[in-house]
């Protein structure tokens, strides 16, 4: 039998290298251009909200994935700033915390209480029209209400009226529209993970290792961890104290969805111990 000649062996052994790497290269190429989803196709999508779209759930229908796709586009750092693992770890953060604003989950909920996130659209009896009038720089809207909506539940008057002047809409005269087009909601809880609110880091920062914490923040013992993300979200009410039920929920959420990514949660997951801003 004839043997391959030297020339043979070495073309195969191109041919061979040339393809894994052109393999590694797209898989890169896919992550780099595409990262949410590259990381979180529909199939993976549907099953961590697995109930969203149950008929108990007021939000049915709304937070459909597509509309989430097309609201991460307009920020291109989200799910794409570190290795894989950091990534996935900041996607899996992020949709812990809008879970946990969104839950419809109960302690013997059908699988579990954490497979209910995105079951609201709005806040449910608001304890009021969260108009702070001594804001004047987004001043409140006659007869609109700045409650709860969205994903991450954006709240009060300044918020509704940067998140609306960032995203191309009049967040103070029509803040209906986070409950009513799903693209927005999306994009108001992007926006508020992304956006840095002095003298709170972003989320965003948090998750990924851009977080330099200031003196203040030293000395407040706000480490950087899924725990200050709390913080920067609700920690007037959840943080510096013991760690409450709801804070817990934000971590269950979490480590199910690390678990489902393949990554670790990393350490400081509560904020019992972090003076809030």
């Amino acid at each position: 039998m004839a043997q391959p000649s030297l020339l043979t062996s070495f073309s195969s052994y191109l041919v061979i290298s040339f393809f894994l790497f052109f393999l590694t290269y797209n898989v890169e190429a896919k992550v780099s251009c595409n990262p949410i989803s590259y990381i979180v196709n529909e199939t993976l999508y549907n099953s961590l909200f697995l109930h969203k779209d149950d008929a108990a759930c007021p939000a049915k229908g709304f937070y459909n994935y597509s509309s989430f796709i097309e609201a991460a586009k307009s920020f291109p750092k989200f799910g794409s700033t570190g290795d894989l693992t950091t990534r996935k770890r900041e996607i899996a953060a992020f949709f812990a915390q809008i879970s946990h604003e969104t839950t419809g989950g109960w302690a013997t909920a059908p699988d579990g209480p954490n497979a209910w996130g995105l079951c609201f659209k709005e806040e449910v009896n608001p304890q009021s029209d969260y108009c702070d009038s001594t804001n004047t720089q987004w001043p409140c809207y006659p007869g609109k209400t700045y409650h709860g909506r969205g994903p991450i539940q954006l709240s009060w008057n300044y918020n509704y009226g940067p998140a609306g002047k960032a995203l191309g809409f009049n967040g103070l005269e029509n803040p209906e529209l986070v409950a009513n087009n799903s693209v927005i909601a999306f994009k108001t809880a992007l926006w508020f993970w992304m956006t840095p609110q002095n003298p709170k880091p972003s989320c965003h920062d948090v998750m990924v290792g851009l977080y330099h914490p200031t003196a203040a923040d030293r000395a407040a013992n706000r480490t950087a961890g899924f725990g200050l993300t709390t913080n920067i979200i609700n920690g007037g009410l959840e943080c510096g104290i013991p760690t409450t039920a709801q804070v817990q929920d934000r971590i269950d959420y979490y480590k199910r969805y690390a678990q489902i990514f393949g990554v670790d949660v990393g350490s400081n997951l509560d904020c019992a111990n972090q003076q809030h801003y």
